[in-house]
């Protein structure tokens, strides 16, 4: 059968949706791969896949260009006619699941990857907004099968009544290629303490950056890291001169984006996500234990859902510079604590979060769309 898996940008198809499209191919679909276009699409091209462009403004706000986007994407939908159709992030669920409607679409598997920045605290217009989303929603997803990673944003989703309960799915994140992400010994000299994420504040950098100032304050012997991009389209991204001055301060090391985070993991000794964003289930996380690396992360919807506190790794309040530069200092302290914690995080990661048990669970899920 003919399935499409559509998201906002091609690096989220490359980073985390190939090895599902691989697996589809694999058992004979035809797979059709869209998504606005960035540096990955060639990629894709080059593995063989057909990658179709799809102009979508992350934070467009114009009606009628919205509109038009919808409208397109029901054309394309009319013209190639899909088994089914599968939807990442939150523009690409909305306009794609009405598209799909409209287009008489018969299979729709909508995944919420995170509730993200708009459902965090804010100030009136956030609120009006978030109303008139809610109501998209309760409207886009009747007869979906929609795909969960943790067990928050799918309770949100039926307290307000925006699914069935039937059609809801728990699947833990998107799979971790456990071949790649293997276990490697932790790097000689004074521990490495990583942070690895978009820069964006509702990720903990700030917590961490301030974690890592009193730490070294007290004479604790570790190095802090950050890795990643900045993201101006976000309205809480870190500034590239903040970073600056951070690592011109000496408080951090500044390593900017990284192709390969297995190698990246190879450098470090201590993962911390002290993220308080809405995340899904965050995959850095998981690939990190896959690694062998303890994590510092936080009592969070997504953060905690991906390790096992005082197994896998530590779980701290979030926005807490304290409790987080506590939980550091103790990993930092024990490299015994570390390895026991490193070696149950990779037992976990092959048990549950691990690209064949989740492919297999989220095509049980088509099975179900196309029976529905």
């Amino acid at each position: 059968m003919k399935v499409i898996l559509f998201a906002n940008t091609d690096w989220y198809l490359y980073n985390f949706r190939r090895d599902l499209a691989m697996a589809l191919r694999e058992r004979g679909d035809e797979v059709v791969l869209l998504s606005p276009t960035g540096d990955y699409a060639g990629r894709l091209i080059e593995m063989g896949f057909q990658w179709v462009e799809f102009p979508l403004s992350r934070r467009g706000m114009n009606p009628f260009r919205e509109l038009g986007s919808v409208f397109q994407l029901y054309r394309f939908y009319r013209q190639e006619k899909p088994a089914l159709v599968h939807h990442f992030t939150v523009k690409c669920v909305l306009y794609g699941s009405l598209a799909a409607h409209l287009a008489g679409v018969r299979a729709i598997v909508n995944s919420i990857t995170g509730l993200g920045y708009l459902f965090l605290p804010g100030g009136t217009f956030k609120n009006i907004l978030r109303v008139f989303i809610g109501a998209w929603y309760r409207f886009v997803m009747h007869g979906t099968q929609v795909i969960f990673e943790n067990i928050e944003d799918q309770s949100t989703f039926l307290k307000y009544e925006f699914i069935r309960p039937e059609n809801g799915h728990l699947i833990p994140g998107v799979g971790v290629d456990t071949h790649h992400f293997k276990p490697v010994q932790e790097p000689d000299g004074d521990p490495v303490v990583l942070l690895a994420a978009r820069m964006l504040w509702d990720k903990g950098v700030g917590e961490f950056v301030e974690a890592a100032r009193s730490l070294l304050a007290e004479g604790i012997q570790a190095r802090f890291a950050l890795a990643g991009r900045t993201d101006p389209g976000n309205p809480a991204s870190i500034s590239d001169e903040q970073i600056e001055a951070w690592r011109d301060e000496g408080v951090i090391e500044w390593w900017g984006w990284g192709e390969d985070m297995a190698i990246i993991f190879t450098k470090t000794n201590i993962f911390c996500l002290p993220s308080y964003y809405r995340e899904g289930l965050p995959t850095v996380i998981m690939e990190a234990s896959s690694c062998r690396r303890a994590v510092v992360t936080t009592d969070w919807p997504g953060c905690r859902d991906a390790i096992q506190d005082d197994v896998t790794g530590l779980l701290v309040t979030p926005r807490d510079a304290v409790s987080l530069a506590h939980a550091i200092r103790k990993l930092a302290a024990d490299p015994a604590l570390r390895k026991r914690m490193g070696s149950a995080g990779r037992a976990l990661v092959e048990e549950k979060f691990s690209s064949d048990v989740v492919i297999a669970q989220i095509l049980s899920v088509y099975d179900r769309a196309g029976r529905a």
